[in-house]
């Protein structure tokens, strides 16, 4: 299944055209007569248009959510979800202009929402961080976050600051989070994070000094791992696995 991300502004739904749709986080591929609101183009699907809309029902118990869809379903449907979810909640959330508080509308002519009164544009916004494998030797950096219910471990990652490049927010997060200090900061993919609205840069770096002291507000642990002697770590679908496991 190829998915191709794109928008047109004339696009509209005919009679069998796939609908991705949301509800209750979880994802139902159906028409637009079961969604409320105007649907959202977001790209083609085997050539087909496709578009995001709201479930304007309940979501079956067995429909999968967005992030079953995105470890299990076929790349090309798990990729167009991602960016109907993404597309879906920036809507949801720029409804009103952020500097005059009128409602807002969707462009007719690009994939933005502009304010009637007073003019101002809100185009989709996505936030930026690092994740990052720290390596010293054979040994990888991993941890696990405060709070979560998951017992798998992972890279570090955090989001980008105002005025930092993406190497700096490396250094930065290892050392606030673990006391580490990193160089020979090299990029190595990237991946969209669409939970809701992320893009997950991914980077390796080399040990070079400082003692394990981890930010007990943001870690419940961390420890190096050799190849041979990893504990659970994230799926297959993400980049923190690819940063693990391809070394």
């Amino acid at each position: 299944m190829s998915w191709s991300p794109g928008f047109d502004p004339e696009a509209r739904p005919e009679p069998g055209s796939r609908t991705i749709a949301l509800a209750d986080g979880r994802v139902v591929v159906t028409t637009a007569a079961e969604t409320e609101g105007e649907p959202l183009h977001v790209g083609a699907l085997d050539g087909a248009p496709v578009f995001a809309a709201r479930l304007a029902r309940e979501a079956p118990a067995d429909a999968p959510t967005l992030r079953t869809l995105l470890a299990e379903g076929p790349d090309g449907l798990a990729q167009a979800a991602g960016r109907a979810a993404q597309l879906l909640d920036w809507e949801a959330t720029h409804r009103f202009c952020g500097s005059c508080g009128a409602a807002s509308e969707r462009s007719s002519t690009e994939l933005v929402r502009v304010c009637p009164r007073c003019g101002a544009t809100t185009y989709p916004r996505i936030s930026p961080a690092v994740i990052m494998a720290v390596r010293r030797g054979d040994e990888i950096l991993l941890a696990r976050r405060a709070g979560m219910r998951t017992s798998f471990w992972s890279v570090l990652a955090g989001f980008v600051e105002p005025g930092e490049t993406l190497e700096q927010a490396v250094a930065r997060e290892v050392e606030e989070e673990t006391g580490i200090a990193v160089e020979d900061v090299r990029y190595a993919g990237s991946q969209p994070w669409p939970f809701p609205s992320q893009l997950m840069i991914g980077f390796r770096a080399a040990y070079a000094g400082g003692e394990l002291r981890i930010d007990q507000t943001e870690l419940a642990d961390a420890g190096w791992f050799g190849p041979d002697a990893l504990p659970p770590i994230p799926g297959r679908f993400t980049i923190a696995n690819r940063l693990i496991v391809g070394g």
